[in-house]
């Protein structure tokens, strides 16, 4: 899979953005001396590099440069203003996660390295998780007499009540393989093939048509997210199919290649 084009965010550096081939693109969290902590500028140009992709991405891989994939926001970093309020709004915290959440495309995390306190908040965030084994996934904000305010409830509503639980109270840090386990994440490999095998990961989801992993995506926060009662979920199912009907040819061409007993793409 190769670069097709570069984006201008990458002139920013903090966040770098490339668009690949097969509607893939791929934004790399890029302060690896800060172990890629979200400042202002990191979250705006997150802001940025989504906009970019909507509209030319089916799967976005998100991923860190260095030895961390994220270690939450930018503590340090006073109340910095882009002058832009509504660009300000966006890159709020809370807001990028809203931003990711409703983006039309699936989004992949490679969790590369360590994953603290808002960096967990992507993961859970994210669509999809593969991360390395050797990645520190944890929440430190008890130790400064905090409650992870993101992380926390994005863990709780992710993960089995009693793992959400460690995270939260002892402020431990697992690894890959144990978030695994957990649920936290889709599948732990080694380092060495992190970047191969989410790639292959996004090659794959991205051979789907983009209205109808637009409106899976929709349907995956809205079932169990907002609608948990058999007979509604059912029926949004339905809702889902409707829409995808009148939105795309995919749908009836998919449903032909069937009875004609050609193959559609993700079929073995």
């Amino acid at each position: 899979m190769s670069a097709t084009a570069a984006s201008p965010a990458q002139t920013e550096q903090v966040v770098l953005v490339e668009h690949l081939t097969g509607g893939i693109s791929r934004i790399t969290f890029n302060r690896p001396h800060k172990r890629n902590a979200m400042n202002r500028a990191a979250r705006v140009g997150i802001v940025r590099a989504l906009d970019e992709c909507r509209g030319r991405s089916k799967v976005i891989v998100m991923t860190g440069n260095g030895p961390a994939f994220c270690a939450g926001v930018d503590l340090k970093e006073g109340d910095v203003s882009t002058g832009d309020a509504e660009l300000d709004r966006r890159s709020e915290w809370t807001a990028v996660q809203e931003e990711i959440r409703s983006h039309p495309a699936v989004v992949i995390v490679a969790v590369n390295g360590t994953a603290l306190g808002g960096g967990s908040t992507l993961i859970n965030v994210a669509d999809l998780a593969i991360a390395a084994n050797e990645a520190r996934i944890g929440m430190p904000e008890i130790g400064f007499g905090l409650y992870p305010t993101l992380a926390g409830p994005a863990a709780q509503l992710r993960i089995k009540p009693k793992h959400a639980a460690w995270l939260v109270l002892t402020a431990e840090r697992i690894d890959g393989i144990t978030a695994a386990e957990w649920g936290l994440v889709n599948r732990a490999v080694p380092r060495e093939e992190l970047d191969a095998v989410a790639t292959a990961l996004a090659e794959r989801v991205a051979s789907f048509d983009a209205t109808a992993l637009e409106w899976s995506k929709k349907a995956l926060w809205k079932i169990p997210g907002e609608i948990s009662e058999w007979t509604h979920a059912i029926a949004y199912g339905h809702e889902i199919a409707g829409e995808l009907r009148s939105r795309s040819s995919a749908l009836s061409e998919g449903l032909g290649r069937f009875r004609s007993g050609e193959r559609n793409p993700g079929q073995g």
